[in-house]
């Protein structure tokens, strides 16, 4: 495993943040991964999703919003697409040669997806969002989607069958949209943070594998 850790410039008015490259041996694409509103890229979750990408041959670069590496609030809008945006242009520039994707985990997916749809991501060639936010709890709605249609590349949503930020009948106008480029994977029995009910699942594969193999999956059929 290459590994390499350095700060990069998220935004003019903000401090450096940190990231982290990982490059499995016999790496056959790059993901860059951004992390959720409610903690950083070493969380547990972000490791993990990390660790079964490399598992399955696919680097990583993970990095800090400016509010994760200080803490605190969120940050606006244009600087959290612009740590997206120089994100994807710091993995490109490290590992020029792998096929560059993005996405990220809930509120770091939707970011990535929303720079995406302004056309600021160049050189990606597929987008992978985990636990991508639909609604806020218990405000179903799914105007957060709707920039969706205008990504003109192929998109894969991991969406836990028990995420109460995820409705999936709210989903489907825009499903409908997006379908000849997306492809929706649910995860049985799954919350927003990836815990699952054991008592109702239907199979005894770790939720972490089993993203890690329907990504790989994806890759393939590209």
């Amino acid at each position: 495993m290459k590994t390499k850790e350095q700060l990069f410039s998220a935004h003019p008015n903000k401090p450096d943040v940190s990231s982290i490259l990982e490059v499995p041996v016999r790496a056959t694409a790059l993901l860059v991964l951004a992390h959720g509103a409610g903690a950083g890229m070493y969380h547990r979750n972000m490791q993990r999703i990390a660790e079964v990408m490399h598992g399955n041959r696919i680097a990583t670069l993970r990095y800090q919003f400016p509010f994760g590496e200080r803490g605190g609030g969120r940050d606006s809008l244009e600087v959290s697409l612009s740590t997206v945006e120089r994100a994807v242009g710091l993995a490109k520039m490290l590992e020029p040669r792998l096929p560059l994707f993005a996405g990220g985990h809930s509120f770091g997916g939707r970011m990535t997806s929303i720079a995406a749809s302004e056309n600021r991501l160049c050189n990606v060639k597929g987008f992978v969002f985990f636990a991508f936010p639909l609604h806020p709890r218990g405000k179903p709605a799914n105007e957060r989607a709707q920039h969706l249609p205008k990504i003109k590349a192929p998109l894969l949503f991991f969406t836990g069958t028990k995420d109460p930020l995820f409705t999936f009948a709210l989903f489907q106008p825009v499903y409908q949209q997006i379908r000849q480029s997306a492809t929706i994977q649910t995860l049985d029995a799954v919350d927003h943070g990836y815990r699952v009910s054991k008592r109702s699942r239907k199979t005894n594969e770790d939720v972490f594998d089993e993203m890690g193999r329907l990504t790989r999956q994806w890759l393939d059929q590209l």
